[in-house]
């Protein structure tokens, strides 16, 4: 079990990774802006409307349930206690029992379920369809997340993060072209699980992928908002510490902490640009049109399986 000092340095990572959410998504929406030849709102936007909305008064639809009252706080701790389990500045997580495989993909899908089930608690017909349409992206999208991840867990011989990243850290590659496969379909699902184009367009109220967000207002969307720009952080942390955990600390001493606070930034920092570069040179495509290519991802992944029974 961690101590009560891994547990309070685990929560300082949390509360840090939830203050350079927003700044990741303003960013994002600078990169969309420069390609579209517009100006557009600065890096940091998402922080002065996430403070104009804490500042007003939370109201809620008459016909609303408990559900939707409390989705923002259930998706935003949920959130934290993933942040909290990551490995980020060295392999090592600073919650070994909660930095498993497999509790990571039910975190995350405890938070679609109740941020879906909040369109439909909510009693708008447009909430439900954006709920619906999250669940679909859901059955579409998580096959080939846990497809790739077994891939690795197999490879590795355990479902430990910690475990996981420190073999990766350490150059001890097994079936390289299967390692391979499986992080390029484990990004492809982090692409889709940001709300990236073609497949949604986030930061639309109006549109069906942010549609159980229509009838939120004040601090609760505010705190919605936050839990879904943090997902967008642990997701891109979550594929650097499995796939990526090159640079991080090796031993606890200042100089290799500082070089793996300063790796880590320039590995967020390369795959939201490189995200946002892939989102805004596609089209918007048709929702009934995405089973189409996410079966993409999942033959992908099929295939990092294959490669790992092969042994390559």
């Amino acid at each position: 079990m961690p101590s009560i000092a891994m547990i309070f340095l685990a929560f300082l990572q949390a509360l840090l990774l939830l203050a350079l959410a927003p700044l990741m998504t303003g960013l994002s929406r600078m990169i969309r802006a420069r390609m579209h030849s517009r100006r557009g709102p600065g890096v940091l936007q998402d922080y002065r409307d996430i403070a104009k909305l804490l500042k007003r008064q939370d109201v809620a639809p008459a016909a609303s349930g408990p559900v939707f009252r409390f989705t923002p706080y259930i998706v935003l701790s949920a959130m934290l206690l993933l942040a909290m389990a990551l490995p980020v500045l060295s392999p090592h997580s600073l919650l070994g029992p909660v930095a498993d495989l497999i509790t990571f993909v039910y975190v995350f899908a405890l938070a679609r379920f109740f941020f879906a089930l909040s369109g439909i608690d909510s009693g708008s017909a447009f909430a439900g369809i954006g709920a619906s349409r999250e669940l679909m992206m859901g059955v579409l999208v998580e096959p080939t997340m846990i497809l790739s991840l077994l891939v690795v867990a197999l490879i590795e011989g355990t479902t430990n993060l910690g475990s996981i990243s420190t073999a990766m850290a350490g150059g001890q590659l097994q079936s390289p072209v299967a390692l391979s496969l499986a992080m390029l379909a484990f990004a492809f699902t982090v692409f889709i699980e940001m709300g990236k184009l073609p497949f949604d367009m986030a930061e639309a109220e109006q549109e069906l992928q942010e549609g159980p967000l229509t009838e939120y207002s004040g601090s609760a969307l505010a705190v919605l908002k936050l839990g879904l720009a943090l997902k967008k952080m642990v997701l891109v942390l979550f594929l650097l510490g499995v796939f990526l955990p090159f640079g991080n600390a090796g031993s606890d001493s200042l100089a290799s902490l500082l070089g793996s606070t300063l790796a880590v930034a320039l590995k967020v920092l390369l795959i939201f640009l490189l995200f946002g570069l892939i989102e805004n040179s596609m089209a918007r495509g048709r929702y009934m049109l995405s089973s189409r290519v996410t079966w993409i991802g999942f033959g992908v992944a099929v295939l990092a399986f294959v490669f790992y029974l092969t042994g390559l």
